[in-house]
């Protein structure tokens, strides 16, 4: 999700409700502005000294290559993608969609959204799964209120899968805040439990370095020196399906 602090985030009726029902990381902050450093940083442990949103061609690593190389299945769901992950189509933004950088390419695993709802309700869900909204439903664009209604119908999808439910993990974040502490909302929602706040510091290295452990990947860039979000993701719990 995009361009929110934690207080505007958790505005949200939707995301409230969660918030009150499962895990949230309630000292958790971006790491850089603008969008696209922190996209980079949850993805490959480093924002490679980028202070734009345009594209840079970097060497082929992030979490997609390190996850493709370990025979771990994973997909990345971009709304509005045309043909090409290379090509911006409102509302897909590629500074949204951080695997093209790495490498110069398109991976065969980021596909559009539209066929996100047809592969849940087939059980067709690898091991790990990336969402990015579009420029309207992340908040980017349009309001808390659009972007918590969307939010309000891809949850429950993702949570009637056997995946999810079968220890399954969900991450709900925002890239940048709007603040001066850049203090985004982390939802963690697992099935069976029960509410709880950390207070904990945690940023997007910290998320990186919670992913590659749960996946059994080495930790990349700054995510080898991060603290993993244990308090909210206990071990044993979210397990590889």
């Amino acid at each position: 999700m995009e361009n929110r602090s934690y207080d505007q985030a958790i505005s949200g009726g939707y995301i409230a409700s969660l918030a009150k029902r499962y895990g949230v990381a309630a000292n958790y902050h971006g790491v850089s502005h603008p969008s696209l450093p922190n996209y980079l940083a949850m993805t490959s442990g480093s924002t490679w000294g980028i202070s734009d949103d345009g594209y840079h061609a970097l060497p082929l690593t992030g979490l997609g290559e390190q996850l493709t190389k370990a025979g771990v299945s994973w997909r990345a769901y971009m709304e509005g993608m045309s043909a090409s992950c290379l090509s911006n189509s409102y509302p897909y933004a590629i500074k949204h969609n951080p695997f093209p950088y790495y490498g110069n390419r398109c991976p065969a695993q980021v596909v559009p959204f539209e066929s996100f709802s047809s592969d849940m309700s087939k059980g067709d869900v690898p091991n790990f799964v990336w969402i990015t909204p579009g420029l309207c439903n992340d908040g980017h664009d349009c309001s808390t209120a659009v972007a918590d209604r969307w939010l309000s119908k891809v949850v429950p999808e993702i949570q009637a899968t056997q995946a999810w439910k079968q220890d399954g993990l969900l991450v709900i974040t925002w890239d940048e805040g709007e603040d001066s502490a850049n203090h985004v909302l982390t939802l963690i929602i697992r099935p069976n439990s029960q509410a709880f706040v950390s207070a904990r510091h945690y940023d997007h290295y910290s998320l990186l370095a919670t992913i590659e452990d749960l996946l059994g990947v080495r930790r990349l860039g700054s995510a080898a020196g991060a603290t993993p979000m244990r308090d909210l993701v206990i071990s044993g719990v979210a397990t590889r399906p």
